[in-house]
């Protein structure tokens, strides 16, 4: 799987890191979402192992009971990963500009990307350092809604409906050799779409891609 050049245009080209200058201490998608996303964290994620929460902000949606070893952030404002209480520690980098990690391999029990993997251009490049970093048996989630700062999303996935954002996160997993098959879990909102236009509570379909270090 390799993206085209086009593919990889951004309406707002300007550095990401300018985007992100402001702290925006708000959650990006609603309280189902986020329940939905919590509980298949308490699933799949073990007590006291390593989680790395790749593009993170002040909040992980971890499950508040489970004491993990080690959770490192990683994100574009220092700010809102200070203010992140799960984490233990985190650092500011642009993957867009530098897609190498700078983590050790075989390192993490788990990788986490919630709600920002439409913002990624080189994919290709940053899924084989999630394998990288991975432990073998390693998991990688990557949820994502229907929402996003659409002038910073990819044009792949603006352009693309909600199943072929699926299809599209299952081909990054493929392009990287040593990923088991990847597994979908998929929960559509039954709100009309006018209450899902207005925000209503529960009106945000839940995608995850799930994937292990084989």
């Amino acid at each position: 799987m390799q993206l085209r050049p086009n593919q990889r245009l951004k309406l707002d080209d300007t550095d990401d890191k300018l985007f992100y200058a402001y702290p925006r201490f708000v959650t990006h998608v609603d309280e189902g979402f986020i329940q939905q996303l919590t509980d298949l964290y308490r699933d799949r994620l073990k007590p006291n192992t390593r989680i790395f929460d790749m593009m993170s902000s002040w909040v992980s949606h971890l499950p508040e009971e489970i004491e993990f070893d080690h959770v490192e952030g990683h994100g574009l404002n220092a700010e809102e990963l200070a203010r992140n209480p799960r984490l233990n520690h985190s650092f500011v980098q642009n993957i867009n500009e530098n897609p190498q990690i700078p983590l050790p391999d075989e390192d993490f029990d788990a990788v986490i990307n919630c709600v920002s993997v439409q913002y990624v251009q080189y994919p290709e490049a940053v899924f084989s350092e999630i394998y990288r970093i991975l432990k073998p048996g390693g998991v990688a989630i990557i949820s994502f809604s229907n929402r996003m700062f659409f002038e910073k999303a990819i044009q792949a996935w603006r352009e693309a409906s909600e199943a072929e954002r699926v299809e599209l996160v299952k081909a990054y997993f493929a392009s990287v050799p040593g990923f088991t098959t990847a597994e979908v879990i998929v929960h559509k909102s039954t709100l009309p779409n006018f209450l899902q236009w207005l925000g209503a509570a529960g009106g945000d379909p839940f995608y995850a891609v799930i994937a292990y270090r084989s």
